[in-house]
């Protein structure tokens, strides 16, 4: 395509511009900190103009024969405007002041994407952006030579026309524009879809999850190591419980954090790490995210739209400025007793076993916890069930949303991998479980007014924090019975030891014919939603049907 070379171009350029300042990560906190507030910690705190990604102006664009997303009118605007556009950026980049630095994302001898972010700072400000991305990913001077080495790169004006705010992915060729966005997610979850893509062509499936190791001590007393993976959405839980010591205090207990984020599944069950920061939603409980609430005490945590006070106060349950404040905490400032020496999870041979949560948030029905099939996992990696954050879309907080693989930045075919999936899991059937965890509750009951406002007639009864810390606990430790589910085909905990298994039932809060209504409604949904991926494997589709 011509537009991909003009693109080529343009980026080409860039490292021999004389308005382009290459800033080293300590220069760019010098510059970033003169215009943040400090905060009681000695970190800073910044606000930002957009505050949640922009996933509706999101254009994917390159080789046709590439399965990309369908177009809402928006997008397809933007794709038509496409070369004027283009030329538009082009002479603008020429004028701006911009700030360059170049970081490496992954720590590993395979795969090792070199990543380069420009960010114009005609607005002063938005200094903080590659100051708070290079605290991210990691010193690039240490790519090794013999590694699989895309070079990414991605270029910020912030000050763009607001009305013309548009996020340009270029995947074949590694390069992503953000114009009138100065959200730092851009940038974060930018580069990690390219390196998603390309991971891709090494048959390596990039998932949108959180890795840890848990040890944990059997009913018999024999330690188990294993890996774990949270699947989930932004702003479910993936970073909570990735994070979270699930009070594993026995002998020999404990958790080892390796990532919050996306991770590169490899078929022999290892995952190569992205990141040596962890972007996370700042609505922390320290009674009970102990090691989220220290990390973000850090000198190097950074934040964005967090209320802080006059006198530095942090006050993270403010939501005045936002649903969707947001920090960069350092994975070491989460404690070496709990963290892993890589930020990669070993292959299954090295360990007893892996264990995968799909985390989801649905208010009704769904069981807290559910143990899957093979084919059951796949189509709950296709389902990709949740209901909508402020990081999402803030409109639409609270609505039921499906996005497969819990992970809004795959490119290409997504049938390919939900069967990679598939045929991971059942091929390792023997080491790996799999669950769906919902860090929602039940007795919620909406219904439509009469001029069309969804309205709350009944709250939902939240699962607290500890309460899924104690299922994550007793599922490492082996000691949940499992009873089958009459409605979903589905396993489900028959008790779990400190957990309120009453008060979270869906039996308490609905008649018997509620349930049945609901349960069949959400079980056509499901089946109706997989039917739109005919290249999914039969095995997967079949699973959900009752």
């Amino acid at each position: 395509m011509e537009i991909l070379e003009d693109v080529r171009k343009i980026v080409a350029g860039l490292p021999n511009q004389t308005n382009v300042i290459r800033a080293t990560e300590q220069e760019l906190q010098d510059m970033a900190e003169k215009v943040g507030n400090k905060t009681e910690f000695g970190n800073y705190n910044f606000s930002t103009s957009v505050k949640s990604r922009s996933a509706g102006v999101t254009v994917y664009i390159g080789n046709p024969d590439v399965q990309l997303p369908k177009l809402n009118a928006a997008q397809q605007k933007i794709r038509e405007n496409l070369p004027n556009t283009m030329e538009q950026v082009a002479n603008y980049l020429k004028k701006a002041p911009l700030v360059s630095t170049k970081r490496k994302m992954c720590d590993n001898d395979e795969y090792s994407p070199e990543c380069t972010i420009y960010v114009s700072t005609y607005r002063k400000d938005s200094i903080r952006l590659p100051y708070m991305w290079a605290k991210l990913l990691l010193d690039a001077d240490t790519i090794p030579q013999m590694a699989i080495s895309p070079k990414l790169n991605l270029i910020y004006i912030p000050e763009w026309q607001e009305k013309d705010r548009q996020i340009l992915v270029f995947p074949e060729i590694g390069v992503t524009f953000v114009l009138g966005s100065d959200y730092l997610g851009e940038a974060k979850k930018g580069f990690l879809r390219m390196a998603m893509w390309f991971a891709k062509a090494q048959d390596m499936l990039g998932i949108h999850a959180g890795a840890k190791i848990v040890r944990a001590k059997e009913p018999g007393g024999q330690l188990k190591r294993y890996s774990m993976l949270f699947f989930g959405l932004s702003g479910t839980g993936k970073t909570t419980h990735s994070c979270h010591n699930h009070a594993l205090f026995g002998e020999g207990e404990g958790v080892e954090i390796v990532q919050d984020d996306i991770v590169l599944l490899k078929k022999d069950g290892s995952a190569l790490g992205t990141e040596r920061g962890f972007y996370l939603k700042t609505d922390i409980y320290p009674e009970h995210q102990p090691l989220i609430y220290k990390a973000a005490q850090g000198r190097d945590a950074v934040f964005e739209n967090v209320m802080v006070d006059h006198t530095g106060k942090v006050e993270f349950l403010d939501e005045t400025l936002t649903g969707n404040g947001r920090g960069v905490i350092q994975r070491t400032d989460l404690g070496e007793e709990n963290i892993t020496d890589s930020i990669d999870l070993p292959p299954l041979g090295e360990i007893d076993g892996m264990i995968i949560a799909f985390i989801t948030r649905r208010n009704t029905v769904v069981p807290m916890a559910s143990k899957l099939t093979p084919e059951q996992a796949a189509a709950y990696f296709m389902l990709g069930e949740s209901i909508e954050t402020s990081a999402g879309d803030p409109t639409r907080i609270g609505e039921s949303v499906r996005v497969v693989g819990t992970n809004p930045f795959i490119v290409g075919n997504e049938e390919d991998e939900g069967n990679w999936f598939y045929d991971f899991v059942k091929n390792n059937s023997d080491k790996v479980q799999c669950y769906l965890l919902n860090t929602g509750g039940s007795g919620e009951v909406r219904e439509v007014d009469e001029k069309g406002h969804r309205i709350i007639k009944q709250k939902v009864n939240r699962i607290e924090i500890p309460e899924m810390a104690s299922i994550i606990r007793n599922i490492s430790r082996g000691t949940i019975e499992w009873i089958e589910e009459p409605h979903f085909g589905i396993q489900v905990a028959k008790d779990i030891e400190g957990v309120d298994m009453k008060r979270l039932s869906p039996e308490t809060y609905y008649t018997d014919e509620q349930i049945k209504e609901m349960d069949d409604t959400l079980n056509k949904e499901r089946i109706e939603y997989l039917a739109k991926y005919p290249g999914l494997k039969k095995e997967i589709v079949d699973s959900m049907k009752r």
